[in-house]
């Protein structure tokens, strides 16, 4: 069976983040479901994508989920913090240390305002280090602690996503939908 995968979106989501989460954990095969904490299953992204969820959160809670992964943008990791829904989720996966992932403002404005990064090591995008609470701060690209996976921007989406299809599927799958999507390639 598949890897099931959630990836929480809201109004003000980052674009880039949001749909690069999607697409390369789904190449890797992955079981993503798309939930809005929003009313409505569609949202405006922060730079105006319209994505359209699989489901609202709150269809979401009985799921057994293999990793939960948020993306940042603003107002949208705001939209995800204030969502009750989104946050029991969070607190089960993170008591059962079952993968977390959260990339630009959501390590802060998400997982760190809910205490969940508490002396573990997180990055975030510049200038929202102040809600990494109780978080030894990092400036790499990726930071993986423990069953809590952090990065820092829209730049770093791929990167990121690249990490957790390793973490899920093995470093050799993600090594090989790198290359696929010429990722290497980027870097040079």
């Amino acid at each position: 069976m598949p890897p099931r995968v959630l990836i929480p979106i809201a109004d003000g989501s980052e674009d880039i983040e949001s749909v690069t989460l999607i697409d390369v954990l789904r190449r890797a095969g992955a079981a993503v479901t798309i939930a809005s904490v929003e009313a409505q299953t569609r949202i405006r992204a922060a730079r105006g994508t319209l994505i359209t969820a699989d489901a609202l959160i709150e269809d979401c809670q009985d799921g057994d989920w293999d990793l939960i992964a948020l993306p940042g943008g603003m107002p949208g990791a705001d939209h995800l913090h204030d969502s009750a829904p989104l946050r029991g989720l969070l607190r089960a996966q993170h008591e059962r240390e079952r993968p977390l992932a959260a990339v630009c403002a959501a390590p802060a404005r998400v997982l760190g305002r809910h205490g969940l990064l508490q002396g573990r090591r997180a990055t975030c995008y510049p200038g929202f280090e102040g809600d990494l609470l109780g978080a030894r701060i990092e400036n790499a690209a990726v930071v993986r602690d423990g069953h809590i996976t952090t990065s820092r921007g829209p730049a770093t989406a791929m990167a990121f996503a690249l990490s957790l299809v390793g973490q899920l599927h093995g470093a050799e799958l993600a090594q090989q939908i790198g290359r696929q999507m010429l990722y290497e390639a980027a870097l040079t």
